[in-house]
């Protein structure tokens, strides 16, 4: 499994905003642009927030089982896999999503400010990009506390879970 690499999720974002940008430019030409929702956001934190609370409570289990403290449940190395699996398709998805909002928050500051509704839209999509970033740290945090190793000269890595 490899690790996440920021300059792949930079180039997702990058990508996905200068399309998004690009498509609002032409819709709104012919017509109207589609707002952007306020779930965007919310939904992004929740997923930061799940992500977070996971890699937390995998952070304590290994440290309860290095301690070697009675009753501690340890880590599986394939529960630590499938949660970085999740922190990686999860952040992914984040950057996608957050250039995709991006690329309209900008082209909405540039042409709608001066209409409330609009102005409205260009916060949402400015805090959709927030709350993805939030998930990529999220994302990274949880990879760090599995110790992901990095990948050797063939381009294969595994997942294991820190005392496994």
């Amino acid at each position: 499994m490899k690790q996440l690499r920021l300059r792949v999720l930079a180039g997702l974002f990058a990508v996905a905003g200068i399309l998004s940008w690009g498509g609002a430019q032409l819709w709104d030409t012919v017509g109207t642009l589609p707002s952007v929702p306020l779930a965007a956001p919310v939904v992004l934190a929740v997923i930061a927030v799940v992500l977070l609370a996971t890699a937390l409570s995998i952070r304590s289990r290994l440290r309860a089982q290095r301690e070697r403290r009675p009753g501690a449940k340890g880590v599986e190395p394939l529960m630590a896999a499938r949660a970085v699996v999740f922190g990686q398709a999860s952040a992914l998805v984040a950057s996608l999503v957050c250039g995709m909002y991006g690329g309209v928050g900008v082209h909405l500051l540039m042409h709608s400010l001066d209409v409330p509704a609009r102005r409205d839209q260009a916060i949402y999509a400015g805090l959709a990009v927030l709350a993805g970033a939030g998930v990529v740290a999220a994302a990274f945090f949880l990879e760090r506390v599995c110790k992901l190793p990095e990948d050797d000269n063939n381009g294969n890595g595994t997942a294991r879970a820190a005392g496994a």
